[in-house]
C-alpha cells in the first residue's frame, strides 16, 4: 500500500509540474482579480466588484471617484501608490449605495477629503444607522447642493447635480482636462437598472437628468458608467446615454399602458423585456417595473 501511495503521489506531482509549466495556466494563476485601465490624460478606471471606480493620478495628487467595497479598494490604493508619490487629495462619492461607498473606510487616514452631494451623505448616514454599521463608514466631510469644483494640477474637477434620478443624491463627476465624466449609477449600460425609490429615485426626472447630461457635454466626452451588462463596456458615449434614456421612457410608457388596460401589478411584473428597448437585458427587470408602477400610482 505504501508503494502504491508513493507512485500515486509521484504521478500527481509530475502531472502538476506539467500543468504549471503550461504558460496559459501559469498566467491564469498570476492574474489579479481586478483591472486598472488608463483612459486618457492621467484618468482611468478600476474594476473588480461593485460600481466602477474612476481615478486620476498626476504630479500634484490623486483623486478617486467611488470606492466599491472594503475588501476590493485596497487593491486600487496600493496600485495608485505605485503610480504616484503624491497625496490622495479627494475621494468623491457619486451616491451612497454600498457598492460605491463600502470601501470608503479604507481611505481613513489616507485621503485628505471625502466629497459628496448633501443627499448622498443623508442617505449614507441613514443606511448606516439602520444597519448599525456607522463604525464601518467614512462619511463625506465636504458636501454640495448644485456643484463643487476644484483643481489638482492641470486637471479641473467638477461635480454636478442635475436632480433626482437613480436616487436623490447622484452626482456626475467631470475631469475637465481629460473630458471624462463619471456617471455613477445614473448609467446602467444595457442592463436593467436599480431604481431606489426609498432613496428618492424618480424615473421621470431621471430622463430629464440624462437630457441635461446630453446637452451639457460634447461629442468628445468619454463617460464612465456605474454598471454594464457587458463588464468590458463600462465606458461609452452619448449614444449609450440616449439608449438609457430611451429605456426609462419606454419603461414608463409600457407600465402606463398596461395599467390603463386594467392589468394588475402582478401581471405587469411578468414582462421579460420592454417594447422598444429590447437592448436592455439581464436580471432585475421586475425591480424596474415595480419602481415604475409605484411611481405612476
Amino acid at each position: 500500500m505504501k508503494r502504491r501511495s508513493f507512485i500515486q503521489s509521484a504521478g500527481l506531482s509530475i502531472g502538476m509540474l506539467a500543468v504549471l509549466q503550461n504558460k496559459g495556466f501559469a498566467n491564469m494563476l498570476t492574474q489579479t482579480p481586478y483591472k486598472m485601465t488608463l483612459l486618457r490624460k492621467d484618468v482611468g478606471i478600476f474594476t473588480e466588484q461593485g460600481g466602477t471606480i474612476g481615478w486620476m493620478a498626476n504630479k500634484e495628487g490623486i483623486v478617486v471617484v467611488d470606492s466599491q467595497f472594503a475588501n476590493t479598494v485596497p487593491h486600487l490604493i496600493e496600485d495608485l501608490k505605485k503610480k504616484s508619490e503624491r497625496p490622495f487629495k479627494y475621494l468623491i462619492n457619486t451616491h451612497h449605495h454600498g457598492d460605491h461607498t463600502g470601501g470608503n473606510i479604507a481611505f481613513k487616514g489616507v485621503v485628505e477629503h471625502v466629497i459628496g452631494h448633501a443627499n448622498c451623505l443623508i442617505n449614507q448616514r441613514a443606511t448606516a444607522l439602520a444597519q448599525k454599521s456607522e463604525n464601518k463608514q467614512l462619511f463625506a466631510d465636504t458636501v454640495f447642493n448644485d456643484q463643487w469644483k476644484t483643481k489638482v494640477g492641470s486637471q479641473g474637477i467638477h461635480a454636478q447635480y442635475f436632480g433626482a434620478g437613480h436616487t436623490n443624491g447622484d452626482a456626475i463627476i467631470h475631469f475637465e482636462d481629460a473630458n471624462i465624466a463619471h456617471m455613477g449609477d445614473l448609467m446602467f449600460n444595457r442592463r436593467f437598472p436599480f431604481i431606489d425609490r426609498t432613496a428618492g429615485a424618480n424615473i421621470q426626472n431621471w430622463i430629464k437628468v440624462l437630457e441635461k447630461t446630453i446637452s451639457k457635454f460634447d461629442s468628445d466626452t468619454l463617460f464612465i458608467f456605474g454598471h454594464a451588462l457587458d463588464p468590458e463596456k463600462v465606458t461609452g458615449n452619448k449614444d449609450d446615454i440616449k439608449a438609457m434614456q430611451n429605456f426609462l421612457e419606454k419603461l414608463l410608457l409600457y407600465v402606463g399602458k398596461e395599467k390603463a388596460a386594467g392589468k394588475s401589478k402582478e401581471e405587469i411584473l411578468k414582462a421579460t423585456s420592454i417594447p422598444g428597448a429590447e437592448d436592455y437585458k439581464g436580471q432585475g427587470l421586475a425591480r424596474s417595473l415595480t419602481a415604475a408602477y409605484d411611481e405612476l400610482s
